[in-house]
């Protein structure tokens, strides 16, 4: 493309000499990916069961640090603070438990 945008011959044997080499790459991704599907979806799995667990973690300890907060700023409501909060930290919970055994059926499905 050195002459003001046209494409030139040599630019399209660069092409389809790099389109090419790619085609050989590609059939034998879907091969190993065929090959492999049980060892993604392990993968896949232990992923995103950490996942979900770190996202508990997170959650769990910004709820945590703000019910302290608000505690610490009134401390006659803490009482109703402190069950909100266990109240959310088993809602949190039960979403990354659900998530887990979401990845565990899938681990045990391969």
């Amino acid at each position: 493309m050195a002459n003001g945008g046209a494409i030139s011959a040599n630019d399209k044997q660069d092409f389809r000499s790099k389109t090419m080499t790619l085609y050989p790459l590609l059939q034998a991704a879907v091969t190993y990916n065929a090959e492999y599907s049980a060892a993604w979806a392990q993968l896949g799995a232990g992923i995103g069961s950490g996942i979900a667990v770190i996202g508990a973690g997170i959650g769990i300890g910004r709820l945590a640090g703000q019910a302290m907060d608000g505690m610490a700023r009134q401390p006659e409501m803490a009482g109703r603070i402190q069950t909100g909060a266990i109240i959310f930290a088993a809602l949190i919970e039960g979403a990354a438990l659900f998530a887990i055994v979401v990845s565990f059926l899938i681990q045990g499905k391969f």
